[in-house]
Order: structure tokens, then sequence, then C-alpha cells
């Protein structure tokens, strides 16, 4: 699968190349009666093209981009690996690093390290 069609932890896949092929401006109804279905993936969710745009209610979209914009607008938390992740320890100079999900902290699930 392209790369082109990964951005942010969102995974487009054939999606993506539909939607750069697709004629524009488009209203958001033509779009999800075309695409609503699509699967678009996360790090550990799947979801519809439906589910994501829906609740957008953009009335048109002039470009690919814009449904790209609106599609990174609409993910949440479920397209982010492990929060709070950094390989760079200890913080750089200056860099003010929260501790909210950090392992350890009530309500998050441990992740095992390799």
């Amino acid at each position: 699968m392209s790369d082109e069609n990964r951005e942010q932890g969102v995974e487009l896949g054939e999606l993506g190349t539909k939607l750069e092929e697709h004629d524009y401006p488009v209203s958001q109804d033509e779009l999800l009666e075309a695409y609503g279905e699509e699967e678009v993936k996360m790090e550990e969710k799947t979801t519809t093209f439906r589910e994501l745009l829906e609740p957008f209610n953009e009335d048109r979209y002039d470009s690919a981009a814009a449904v790209r914009q609106a599609i990174m607008t609409m993910v949440g938390d479920e397209a982010i690996g492990r929060k709070n992740y950094s390989d760079r320890t200890p913080p750089a100079p200056g860099e003010d690093r929260q501790d909210e999900g950090a392992p350890g902290q009530d309500g998050q699930r441990e992740q095992e390290s390799f």
C-alpha cells in the first residue's frame, strides 16, 4: 500500500486513491453515497468513511485535500499509537512533557516494550 494513503496514523488505503481521482467540487452527501462504507484504519481501530465524515457536516468539498483535512480533524486518539511516547530521554531543554496517559496511571493499560 502506498505511503501517500497513510497520514498521521490514519490509513485510507484505496479510499485515498478514489478521493484523489474524484471530480470536485462535490457535496458531502455525494461522497458518503459513493464511499460511505469504505474502511479507514487507525492504529487499533477500523471505522467507515461515513462514521468519520458525517458528523463533520460540511456542505461541499473543493478538493481531495479538503476531504483529507476533514478526516484528520474527525479522528481522535484512535489514530495515535503509544500516547505521549518519545524516544528522547530526558526531555529536551525547554520541553514541558505532559504526564497524562503515561504508563502506570489510572485508566491506562500497560504497553509491552520490545
